[in-house]
């Protein structure tokens, strides 16, 4: 892995990148693999959302392999997303810097 520019953004900044570059949408167009890379039930008093829930990290990677991004999302029961109802981004790779929350 080549040695990577590490800058920390504020949390709305790094969601306010990930969706003008739009991760979520590319991935359901087929442009983007999203890999869930880890799964587990949420405590429920600190997520507030229903039983069964689950809490997902997932990886987008581009067509070459690329880690470009790593966001968490809850799935409640029904399919739906729990949360804000999209993906929360943990990390994003744009030009060779990596960009994590403050």
């Amino acid at each position: 892995m080549p040695p990577y520019k590490m800058q920390r953004i504020s949390a709305t900044e790094l969601r306010k990148k990930f969706n003008d570059l739009d991760y979520a949408g590319r991935s359901d167009r087929g442009e983007l693999r999203c890999v869930v890379e880890k799964q587990r039930h949420p405590s429920p008093p600190r997520a507030r959302e229903p039983t069964c829930t689950r809490s997902q990290m997932l990886a987008y990677f581009d067509r070459q392999g690329k880690r470009l991004a790593l966001a968490h999302r809850y799935i409640r029961p029904d399919g739906k997303l729990g949360g804000s109802g999209k993906p929360d981004p943990k990390s994003l790779l744009i030009d060779n810097t990596l960009y994590v929350p403050e």
